[in-house]
């Protein structure tokens, strides 16, 4: 697929993930070796979310994040937005199954655009959700906004290891395989070719971090996970108003 204009990427994701949201969770177990649970667990850790704290999850798929947080804060409010209805429905049963129906909310939005007034949440995350849309910086700016001051912006994320020869096994496989993985157990190849082409723009771990700073985050860290495969970054806003 050759480079697309903003609005038809937000289409053509919109699209996939409309037509992969009944098998998302088995997928994602399968593609990542289980290994994206130990990275949002990795995440909650250095996050430390307090009882009360309140949690907007962008691009919050079928919510296991959002359940994560609900968890952690205990009566805090927590709300988990996607653009994706599909998702949000399976999300939505995880949540009631869970009895959180009451403390989460779900809304289907745009990142770019938020819904919301400044200064209104302690945390805001993007879960494996960043690379999908089409301008990140404005998504890290509208995180800024909507955060308190003092408060967090989260993001974890797909990464580009760097190290060969583990670059180049990495890449076969996230080019090669997985597409084939999607077309044998979801029977969605060109939905799964998406996934790697998704990659293929986004800036890398150093990168992303000046790009946090960027939309006015303060104290950034960046973790590289599995190798490089992932990245967690970390940044919080200032006590003065943006």
């Amino acid at each position: 697929m050759t480079r697309m204009d903003a609005k038809s990427k937000q289409n053509h994701v919109h699209s996939v993930f409309e037509s992969i949201a009944p098998k998302y969770d088995m997928m994602n177990d399968i593609i990542s070796f289980r290994r994206h649970k130990a990275w949002r667990k990795f995440t909650m850790r250095k996050m430390n979310v307090k009882s009360g704290e309140t949690s907007l999850d962008l691009c919050c798929g079928t919510c296991d994040w959002t359940i994560a947080l609900a968890e952690a804060s205990g009566t805090g409010r927590t709300v988990g937005l996607d653009f994706s209805a599909g998702m949000l429905a399976v999300g939505r049963e995880k949540v009631k199954q869970k009895g959180l129906d009451k403390q989460i909310e779900l809304v289907q939005g745009n990142a770019m655009e938020l819904p919301f007034a400044d200064d209104t949440f302690d945390y805001v995350t993007i879960g494996f959700g960043l690379r999908n849309v089409p301008d990140y910086a404005k998504v890290l700016s509208e995180m800024h906004r909507v955060v308190k001051p003092g408060g967090q912006v989260v993001c974890l994320e797909m990464s580009k290891p760097g190290w060969q020869p583990f670059k180049a096994i990495y890449y076969f496989y996230f080019k090669k395989l997985m597409p084939l993985l999607g077309k044998l157990v979801a029977s969605k190849y060109e939905q799964y070719r998406w996934l790697p082409e998704s990659l293929t723009d986004f800036p890398d771990l150093p990168r992303l971090a000046e790009m946090f700073g960027e939309a006015g985050l303060q104290e950034v860290r960046a973790y590289p996970l599995a190798g490089g495969v992932a990245a967690l970054h970390m940044g919080k806003k200032g006590n003065e108003r943006a």
